[in-house]
C-alpha cells in the first residue's frame, strides 16, 4: 500500500490512521467534514463527481467515494470518523457502514459486537509477535 506504515501491514485488515495517513488522506478528510453542513450536502447530492471536483483528491479517493468503497477510502488516507459523514449523508448509520466495511450482514455484525466483537483468531499478526 503506498505511503502506509510498513510496521503495521502484518495485521490483516489493519489501516493505523497515523502520520502518513493522515497526510495521504487530508483532501479526502477535509471533503467528509463539508458535509456537516446542510448546503454542501445538497449540492453533493445533487452532482457528486462535480462536488468532488473542488477538492484536490486523487481520482483513485474520488471513485473510491462514488463507489462508495469505504475500505478503499481508509486505505487511501480516510479517517473512518471523517467518512462516516458521507454515509450519514446518504441516510446510513455507523453500524451499517461498519458491516458493509466488514462483509457481515448488519444484525449478524451487531450480534457480533454485543457479543464481544471480532474473534482474535485470524485477526493478530502475521508472524504472532507484538508490534
Amino acid at each position: 500500500m503506498k505511503g502506509y506504515n510498513e510496521a503495521f501491514q502484518d495485521i490483516p485488515g489493519t489501516v493505523v490512521f497515523d502520520a502518513t495517513q493522515s497526510r495521504l488522506g487530508y483532501h479526502l478528510n477535509q471533503f467528509c467534514m463539508s458535509l456537516m453542513k446542510a448546503d454542501n450536502r445538497a449540492a453533493f447530492k445533487a452532482g457528486e463527481r462535480a462536488y468532488l471536483e473542488r477538492w484536490p483528491m486523487t481520482e483513485e479517493q474520488r471513485q473510491a467515494v462514488l463507489d462508495r468503497d469505504y475500505n478503499r477510502m481508509i486505505a487511501l488516507g480516510g479517517n473512518i470518523y471523517f467518512l462516516a459523514k458521507i454515509g450519514a449523508t446518504d441516510g446510513f448509520s455507523f453500524q451499517n457502514l461498519a458491516s458493509k466495511m466488514t462483509g457481515v450482514p448488519e444484525d449478524e455484525y451487531k450480534a457480533m459486537m454485543v457479543a464481544g466483537g471480532r474473534p482474535i483468531e485470524g485477526n493478530r499478526s502475521k508472524t504472532g509477535k507484538a508490534k
